[in-house]
């Protein structure tokens, strides 16, 4: 098991068409064949003191080993998203455990 976290907070400028093709291109990633199982979404409504609902769009993607994660990493669907939507972000957190 190797999971891959990933949380994207979006420029408050997007419209909301720029805001659904980012959602889309987060999916496209979940294609990805080294891609086990693959969930996005936006935060969910709990609301706990311990919880962080201030990221936009989330991506949670189980990529089996080390190995699933460098192919993911370097596979063109990866690569061609974040040449496009790199500028739609004003910041991404990782987290990956195994």
């Amino acid at each position: 098991m190797f999971i891959h976290s990933v949380y994207f907070w979006l420029r408050d400028d997007l419209t909301d068409a720029q805001r659904a093709a980012f959602t889309e291109g987060v999916r496209s990633l979940a294609t990805i064949p080294a891609v086990r199982s693959g969930y996005v979404g936006a935060p969910a409504a709990t609301d706990r003191p311990v919880i962080d609902r201030s990221y936009s769009v989330g991506l949670v993607v189980d990529l089996g080993d080390l190995a699933g994660h460098e192919a993911y990493q370097a596979h063109p669907t990866h690569l061609a998203f974040l040449e496009q939507f790199k500028p739609f972000w004003t910041k991404v957190q990782i987290y990956d455990f195994a």
